[in-house]
């Protein structure tokens, strides 16, 4: 048996993204190291990991830096994924997800230091654009962060920008852009949208859209992202290090878009899905009205070429959805 190429940590391992990347390098034949405290992430994602030869869980939170150590033995690179996502989340309890996405990215970004790992790539996030109103969203323009999530993604960048000029260790942030796909929650009050309509199709109750549906978002489907994260993991490019890249397929899509195409495939399986009403609420507080990336740095210094659209992803979504969840 061929011995792995690389040795590679993902926090967050367990969950939605994590463990899309976790097959992904496995079946690349990468040795994976998952660290997962299971608070938001699930033992069933990677339930059929743990008999692989080149797969460790380790059980622990970033927010110990024992745990971080022990992840970042040996190992050549870290895709730090783990975070409390949800502006709302933020908004109700903003010393938890300070403690989780600002102290405990700090932790692994300082044992991985110690370690001397080869690069660290992070999950930045789409927040950082705040208020600013320029589209599209183009690296280096942000404006003031919304809600207390948007500011802890920040900060992950500011530290991982100083880790890099002090420290000499390689860093890469990437500002994913409305993440979706197979393995993604619909549980939860902080589920993201498309599994949250989805589950809300699927048992022919009532969507409710915050505002009037016209926000726009740059829906991401996981297969680009692993495909980012691979990139940020292997280029060479030295002017593809210590900056951060936006993550997305580059097109928009409105909230009224997205539930007409959601009801569409969904009724494909279940006619009556067709005739679910849509209800409208109140915007949500910290919201981004409009999101868009520019995707014209990843292409340039990491030869990004995103292979799923929203449509295309959407319907491998559903289909996964359907198969896995009716």
């Amino acid at each position: 048996m061929q011995s792995p190429k690389f040795k590679i940590l993902i926090t967050g391992g367990a969950g939605f993204i994590g463990s899309n990347l976790s097959e992904y390098f496995l079946d690349k034949g990468h040795e994976v190291i998952c660290l997962d405290n299971f608070a938001t992430g699930h033992r069933y994602n990677i339930e059929h990991l743990l008999n692989n030869i080149n797969y460790t869980l380790i059980e622990g939170d970033i927010r110990d830096f024992s745990d971080c150590q022990k992840a970042v033995k040996g190992v050549d690179y870290v895709l730090h994924q783990a975070a409390l996502g949800s502006v709302p989340r933020s908004i109700i309890d903003p010393i938890t997800t300070n403690d989780v996405n600002v102290s405990g990215f700090l932790n692994v970004l300082s044992a991985a230091k110690q370690a001397n790992v080869k690069r660290f790539i992070f999950a930045a996030s789409s927040s950082t654009y705040g208020d600013s109103e320029s589209l599209p969203k183009i690296e280096e323009i942000i404006g003031k962060p919304l809600s207390p999530y948007a500011i802890t993604k920040y900060v992950n960048e500011l530290y991982a920008d100083i880790f890099s000029k002090t420290y000499g260790i390689e860093t890469i942030g990437l500002r994913y852009f409305n993440v979706f796909g197979r393995k993604q929650d619909p549980e939860g009050a902080y589920a993201a949208v498309i599994p949250k309509f989805v589950m809300q199709f699927m048992k022919h109750e009532s969507p409710i859209i915050n505002g009037d549906g016209n926000y726009s978002r740059d829906f991401t489907y996981i297969d680009n992202v692993i495909q980012m994260n691979e990139l940020a993991m292997l280029t060479q490019d030295s002017r593809a290090i210590n900056t951060v890249f936006n993550t997305a397929f580059g097109d928009r899509t409105t909230l009224n878009d997205l539930i007409k195409k959601l009801q569409f495939e969904l009724s494909q399986f279940d006619p009556k899905i067709a005739e679910v009403e849509i209800v409208y609420g109140p915007n949500r507080v910290g919201d981004i009205p409009h999101s868009l990336a520019s995707i014209d740095k990843a292409k340039k210094f990491l030869g990004y070429d995103p292979k799923f659209s929203m449509q295309e992803g959407l319907k491998e979504s559903v289909k996964w959805y359907w198969e896995n969840l009716k």
